[in-house]
Parts: structure tokens; sequence; C-alpha cells
């Protein structure tokens, strides 16, 4: 690997570990979203050239933090025509550990500040969630718009109407007073939701897993655990986190290739959290107040605690899925319904449930719709079907590793 190879490995590395907190420390200072971000990206193009030259700093998100910092610093003092662009310019000249915000939360964390700043009740849901995973997660536009499923200019309108309301509304930088935690509890658990969703089936690019956000997410999970103990749904997603965390080093081999759940080793699967997960589940569950988070959690469960993929209860989890629904009636959670259908009633029941998502129309375009329907055909025996269904999630996929499964078990029904 050239100099340069390794350079541009050790920035993308950065951008992953440390965007969210770069951004977060910015917008913390300066209120300025859009000139947090741009100066953020200055400091990672900075990085390119300044550590080829100087070497990769012992602490890169410090280093970027600074260099991000003083490139806002300049852009204010350049643009300081009033004693508003001023005050700005000087909080970020001085010492960051001087500066208050007035929030008395007790919370330090940058990062979970922002969210509950994105996630105000005066934002529209969706732009709660978008809004927090291009700024705290670094995802692109596009990236978000396929995990909502909506066209990228939809989604670029969203986030900039996110940022003018948050602007114009005069919306603070902190974590609300106790009282007023309940009204953003569904954004942010939401926004942590489909951080670690981001980190666990990547929804484009070469790795399947981005172990960053998986880690941020639940990170992040805890710290609201803590913030919000007597919520049921915050240790319903921490406990939902950690179960599908202890899976997360068996999804793929040593070469980045996708491995089913059905095949994974389950006993490199990390018990600990399992043990975790499950503990948080039954003190959830028993406070009385169920939700999507600790049914879904409960679903997991099913899975990790399942000794080989032949004890799975799946008759349990399709009743589960069809609890689930009742809390989130999507068609994605129909889908993930008709998966578990399929495996305890028999391919048929679960390929009559495709078919009916397939004549509504919500998911067109959605890769795991006609993989669920391949996967259900093959079970079946019917190889020619599943190999055209195989072949038509193929078109619609845009993970490397999720392509390369594809091709596999299309070149399997052909060869059959």
């Amino acid at each position: 690997m050239s100099s340069t190879e390794e350079i541009e490995e050790a920035v993308a590395a950065a951008f992953r570990e440390e965007w969210g907190q770069v951004v977060a420390t910015l917008i913390r200072v300066t209120g300025d979203w859009d000139l947090a971000e741009e100066c953020a990206q200055d400091a990672f193009a900075q990085a390119l050239d300044r550590w080829r030259r100087d070497g990769v700093p012992r602490r890169p998100g410090a280093w970027l933090t600074t260099t991000a910092r003083n490139r806002a610093l300049d852009v204010l003092r350049r643009e300081a025509v009033g004693s508003a662009k001023l005050r700005e310019a000087a909080v970020l000249a001085r010492d960051e550990t001087a500066y208050d915000d007035g929030d008395d939360s007790g919370v330090q964390d940058d990062r979970l500040r922002l969210i509950f700043t994105c996630c105000h009740p005066a934002l529209p849901i969706e732009a709660r969630v978008a809004l927090t995973l291009r700024t705290l997660a670094g995802l692109t536009t596009p990236e978000i718009a396929r995990a909502f499923l909506v066209p990228e200019a939809t989604m670029a309108q969203r986030l900039v109407r996110a940022k003018r309301k948050i602007r114009n509304a005069g919306i603070p930088y902190r974590v609300p007073p106790a009282h007023l935690l309940p009204e953003r509890t569904t954004g942010v658990l939401g926004v942590l939701y489909l951080l670690f969703n981001e980190g666990y089936a990547a929804s484009s690019g070469a790795d399947l897993v981005r172990r960053d956000l998986c880690s941020e997410a639940v990170r992040l999970a805890r710290l609201l655990a803590r913030l919000m103990p007597d919520e049921p749904e915050a240790l319903g997603l921490l406990a939902l986190l950690l179960l599908h965390d202890a899976r997360r080093h068996t999804r793929v081999d040593a070469s980045g290739e996708l491995i089913t759940l059905e095949d994974q080793d389950r006993t490199a699967w990390d018990r600990a959290e399992i043990d975790e997960g499950t503990a948080l589940l039954e003190t959830a569950l028993r406070r009385g107040r169920p939700g999507a988070y600790q049914i879904q959690a409960a679903i997991a469960a099913c899975h990790t605690t399942a000794a080989t993929a032949d004890d799975t209860d799946w008759a349990d989890i399709a009743g589960l899925y069809g609890e689930l629904v009742r809390f989130v009636p999507s068609a994605v959670v129909r889908l993930n319904r008709a998966v578990a259908v399929g495996m305890s009633e028999g391919p048929d029941a679960g390929l009559s449930l495709v078919a009916e998502l397939e004549r509504e129309g919500d998911l067109a375009g959605y890769h795991l719709l006609p993989a669920t329907r391949a996967d259900l055909l093959r079970r079946s025996g019917r190889r020619t079907e599943a190999a055209e269904a195989y072949a038509r999630a193929l078109e619609l996929a845009e993970n490397e590793a999720e392509r390369r499964f594809l091709r596999r078990r299309l070149a399997e029904c052909r060869s059959a």
C-alpha cells in the first residue's frame, strides 16, 4: 500500500469515527449548521494534504476539531459585519471548556445534545431523523433517501427546510429539562435505531457492516437509557441494539462475504451482550407499557437465545411481528412477518403475503421484496422462479456485499 493510500484510509477512518463529534462541537459553539458542515468538510480535505506531509496525528479527532474551528473562526471574522457574528467569533476563539450554553441537564455529550436539538417537536418526524443522520453520522443525502425510500430531491428539500426551521425558530442546542423529554422520545429513539441500522446493514458501499456507526448508536442508546431510566422504550431500544450487535461480527466472513443468520457461528456471538440485552428487555417489559422497540427486542431475543437455527421459534416470531404491525403498520414490518410466516407455516404461506405487498406497490424499488420472494421460492423448490426474483433483487441492491450474495444465490438456482 502506497503512502497516499495509507493517508486516504486514515482520513476515511477518521471520518467514520469523528465526523459526528466535529460537527456537533461546531454546531454547539456557532449555532450555524451549514457553517459547521462546511468547515468540517474543509478540515477533512486539509487532512489529506497535511497528514501526508506531517503524518497522522496522535489524536486525529482533536486535530480535525481544531482545524474546523479555526476555519469557522476565519469565516466568521470575514463576515463579521454585525455584533452577532462578532460574538460567534469570540466564542470560537476562546477556550471551549469555558463555553456555557445554559444547558443544565448535566449531559455534556455534544452528540446526544445534537440528537435532542434535531428532534425538537417543531420539526416533522421525518426531518428530525434525516437531519440527525446527516449531521451526526455523516450519511449522504442519497443514503438517507434510500433509508426512507424517498427520492433524493425530496430528502434534500427536507434537510434544507429542517435547518431553516431550527435557525428561524431559535431552537436551542441542548438536552431539554426532564418534563420536556417525553415529547422528543419518539424522534430520538428513531434516530438511534436508524443510525444502528445503517451501520448494521449499510445501504450502499463495499462493506455490509459499518462498525463505527453500530458502536456509536449503542453508546448513545446507553446514555439515553441512563437519562430516561423510567422509559421502557429506551430500555427496549438498548436491548434491541445489543441483541443485534452480539451477532455483528458473524454477519460477514474474513473476505467480507455475507453470512445468513441460519449459517452464522452461534458460538462466536457475544454472550455478554445477549445476556445484558435480555435482562434489559425483561426490565422494560415489567413496566407494563409495551412498544415497538420492546417487541423488536423480543424478536431478536428469539433468534439469539436459540441454540441452533432449527431451534428458532418461528411461530412465536410471526406472532410478535403481528403485534409489531399494530405499533408500526409499515410495509417493511409486514415483509418481515411474511418471512416468519413462511418459515413457520411453509413457503407458500409466506409467498401469499409477499404477493399482497407486491400488489400494493409500497415497496416498489426495495430490493428486499424480490429477495424475500426469491428465498421463499428457493425453499419451496421453485428454482427457475427464484432465479428470476434474485435477478430482480440484484438490479435494485446497492450494497456490494449484498450484491455478491445475491449473485451466488442466483448462480445456485440457475445451475440447479
